[in-house]
């Protein structure tokens, strides 16, 4: 079992910082390349930029909870949260023919 996890690509647990524009403040976050990479994908199902997506995260967390003290971290669980919604590729053959490209 542990093969999967250790022969990963070290490139997606790379972190990398991005700055954008939240509320009209500039923010830098930092995520490893693979929440970059989850990240892009819902803003693609959404039909919007990654950046938009996270601008819209931050708005809805912020409007429903009044605070958010680790957003980083809400990214990575909002990821997580989502491929947890996802059909498996087991129940989705179309989806298997995609992942193998």
């Amino acid at each position: 079992m542990c093969e999967l996890y250790v022969k990963a690509d070290p490139i997606l647990y790379e972190s990398r910082a991005r700055s954008l524009r939240i509320r009209g403040v500039v923010t830098t976050l930092r995520l490893e390349n693979q929440f970059w990479d989850i990240l892009r994908e819902i803003a693609e199902v959404d039909g919007m930029t990654t950046n938009q997506l996270i601008t819209k995260l931050y708005d809805e967390v912020m409007d429903y909870r009044g605070e958010v003290v680790n957003f980083a971290s809400f990214l990575r669980v909002s990821c997580t949260r989502y491929l947890s919604q996802r059909p498996s590729v087991a129940q989705s053959p179309a989806r298997l023919s995609v992942l193998r490209g």
